[in-house]
């Protein structure tokens, strides 16, 4: 049946993109319909193997940062390159799989699909970046993903080469006695916070269960770390982020150390959880074959993925797109916001729909209190606009703030307030709905796969 699936995902991707739908999801829902094991099968394609990327926040952006310097290595990639990470998006960008090439399938998986996708293609090399607490009435405790993380990294130990972020302890910890690791993190201690977040997730050791004591703290509970009951430690990354200036909106500069060469990079895309993503990229492509030179060049050159540091002119403003979805990314998000020396007018999108996870609450672990004094004008819009207008007051945010649930109306009304820059913050269905509405009044161009 594969060959009639392909053949019917075609036609309905063709008719997709015709209709300007983007065509990511439904192809591949109509191949794994016809053929269940279609995304083994069209993975048998891929000369070159595949690379598998996941992580909560940061896969896209990751993935598309090692798309652009595989091809720049010369690399063929087949890759769901607008972010459509399950099962049938992954089956969706396989439909570019021919055998005929030499191809690299570089394929961006979510969290709870990694186990299922990674038996099917039985991949080369599987980037693992972070694990944050995201949408629990979805997937449930965050030990549930680690768990199952474990499992991966047992049944493909020897047969994947894995790279880790050792400085988040539960995907560090995924390495350990295993025979094919790189790890890469970060040691440049004048951005190391306070303490631990009140939103940081993983606190306690996995194998001891005694609390981590931290030399330096970087993003939510990423840092280095180590425990005072069994004696684990963050391991030693071998690819490092030794010097990072950030500049706010404007991108960062990271001096980047690895084995294969020195990286001194000036990337476009701002905040420190963009470094995370380019340290992970960078180490990636390293892996596969890339010189320092191709890395480089690459990830100055990136633009923003789908919705992630997205920049749209809207009239005589400027529309930037943040996506923020749990409390780690809403927080380096607003970290970034901060470093902004000129007031902000902010338009925020709160959905609780079933791909942005029903529960909300997550907006009272993130610290919106950063934007205190910094507001000019916020317009809250979602299904949930009440409650984001809420939680800015709580916040200390004592600027306008209006609320108008309609996302199109709301906009308008955020747009049409003088100023530069609009700093636009939607969760991930706000986004697509944010997204369209711009592709429909022909500001902005839609998203394929």
């Amino acid at each position: 049946m594969l060959r009639a699936g392909t053949a019917a995902a075609r036609a309905v991707r063709a008719l997709s993109r015709a209709a300007r739908r983007g065509g990511t999801t439904l192809p591949g829902r109509v191949l794994l319909r016809l053929e269940p094991r279609a995304i083994e099968l069209l993975g048998g394609r891929l000369r070159d193997g595949a690379v598998l990327v996941s992580a909560t926040n940061g896969k896209t952006t990751a993935s598309s940062m090692l798309a652009a310097a595989l091809r720049r290595a010369g690399c063929e990639i087949v890759h769901n390159r607008a972010g459509s990470n399950m099962s049938w998006g992954v089956a969706t960008a396989l439909l570019d799989a021919d055998g005929r090439a030499r191809q690299l399938g570089l394929l961006e998986v979510d969290e709870l699909w990694l186990p299922q996708i990674a038996d099917q293609l039985d991949p080369r090399l599987i980037l693992l970046s972070n694990l944050f607490r995201d949408q629990l009435d979805r997937y449930g405790e965050l030990e549930l993903i680690a768990d199952r993380w474990a499992e991966v990294a047992a049944r493909h130990d020897g047969r994947a080469r894995f790279v880790l972020n050792a400085d988040d302890p539960l995907v560090a910890d995924l390495g350990r006695g295993r025979s094919q690791v790189t790890y890469f993190g970060v040691e440049d201690d004048s951005h190391a916070l306070p303490g631990l977040e009140h939103a940081s997730d993983s606190k306690n050791c996995r194998n001891c269960g005694s609390r981590y004591e931290y030399d330096a703290v970087y993003l939510a509970h990423m840092g280095r770390y180590r425990c005072p009951g069994c004696g684990r430690g963050r391991p030693e990354p071998q690819v490092v982020a030794e010097r990072i200036e950030l500049d706010g909106m404007r991108g960062s500069r990271v001096v980047i150390r690895a084995p294969a060469g020195r990286i001194d990079l000036r990337l476009p895309l701002p905040g420190l959880y963009n470094v995370y993503n380019a340290l992970a990229a960078a180490t990636a492509a390293l892996e596969l074959g890339a010189a320092p030179e191709d890395v480089r060049a690459a990830l100055e050159e990136m633009a923003a993925a789908f919705g992630r540091v997205e920049r749209i002119p809207v009239g005589e403003r400027e529309l930037l797109i943040l996506l923020v979805k749990n409390p780690a990314g809403a927080n380096e998000v607003l970290r970034t916001l901060a470093l902004e020396e000129r007031p902000l007018d902010l338009w925020l999108g709160l959905n609780d729909r079933i791909a942005d996870g029903r529960d909300v609450s997550w907006i009272w672990d993130a610290d919106y209190e950063l934007l205190a004094g910094r507001v000019r004008r916020a317009t809250c819009s979602g299904t949930r606009a009440e409650e984001m207008a809420l939680r800015l007051k709580y916040a200390g945010v004592d600027a306008e703030i209006a609320v108008e649930r309609d996302l199109g109306r709301s906009l308008d009304q955020a747009l049409g307030a003088a100023g530069g820059t609009l700093y636009a913050l939607p969760t991930y269905t706000a986004l697509l709905e944010l997204r369209d509405l711009l592709a429909r009044r022909g500001v902005a161009g839609r998203w394929s796969a």
